[in-house]
């Protein structure tokens, strides 16, 4: 396993557990103590865990910062590319529509999709440019970009040209990403805008499909967009804690794990 997985891990552990002990992951990892502090040490520089004596405890602020496209496609790739594979068994199955929010992962979706025969009787909708120029150059015939304004870091059509167009539409299918999900504050993300499209997707879908891989799990952003309430369904990877997956179904939500058996 490579550091940036192994951290990635670490990361979700910590904060759906709230504390990792230095001796336990080394024997989880089968990696030496000095490895994982060496981990922890960077997490904490980052602000994601706050190292204490033996090992370390979630960071509780909510998280504010933004990754570049190029970054966070970069992050967890494989797992992305599952997540994406397995979130195709949710495409109506003859005629339908759907939303495709901005994100990587779903970009990762929209790619597939793009590669599908029966995508072609698909109405699709999204607020993402990288994403209706995916679909646009494999000859989609029915992809709709909604209008606005676009945010340069992540490419997303937001504002409230967007919205009013929003309002008028539903779906079958909703595909959404998410920077952070937790059980008290559902979905979030870093930006009011970004969020506001995100929770018309929600609103106006029939079916909720959450796209999020682990590291994303026990996390908060500043603004919430939707509650765990509103989900159906949530594709994520064997890094996800069992404790947290556990946790979902308990509340109804349907989680597809990908990869091998998750973490007890």
């Amino acid at each position: 396993m490579y550091a940036e997985e192994r951290r990635r891990q670490i990361a979700s552990l910590t904060a759906v557990e709230g504390r990792v002990n230095v001796t336990e992951l080394a024997e989880r990892f089968d990696v030496t103590a000095e490895t994982i502090r060496r981990d922890l040490a960077g997490l904490d520089r980052d602000g994601i865990v706050h190292r204490v004596h033996g090992g370390a405890v979630a960071s509780r602020a909510f998280q504010t910062a933004e990754f570049s496209l190029d970054a966070r496609s970069r992050s967890a790739s494989k797992a992305k590319s599952d997540i994406a594979r397995a979130a195709l068994e949710y495409l109506p199955k003859r005629h339908g529509s759907i939303f495709l929010d901005a994100g990587t992962t779903i970009n990762a979706l929209a790619d597939l999709i793009g590669t599908l025969p029966q995508a072609t009787n698909l109405s699709i909708v999204s607020n993402s440019l990288p994403i209706a120029l995916s679909l646009a150059g494999n000859g989609h015939p029915d992809i709709q970009l909604l209008g606005g304004t676009v945010r340069a870091i992540t490419q997303a059509v937001v504002g409230d040209t967007a919205l009013r167009t929003m309002a008028l539409m539903r779906a079958d299918v909703a595909f959404i990403g998410t920077n952070a999900l937790t059980i008290d504050h559902g979905l979030s993300t870093a930006d009011s805008q970004e969020a506001a499209i995100k929770s018309a997707f929600v609103t106006h879908a029939h079916k909720v499909v959450v796209l999020c891989d682990s590291s994303k799990l026990g996390t908060d952003y500043l603004v919430s967009f939707a509650a765990i309430s509103d989900i159906d369904v949530v594709i994520t990877d064997s890094a996800a804690p069992r404790s947290f997956i556990d946790q979902l179904r308990d509340r109804d939500v349907e989680v597809v794990v990908v990869g091998d058996q998750p973490t007890p």
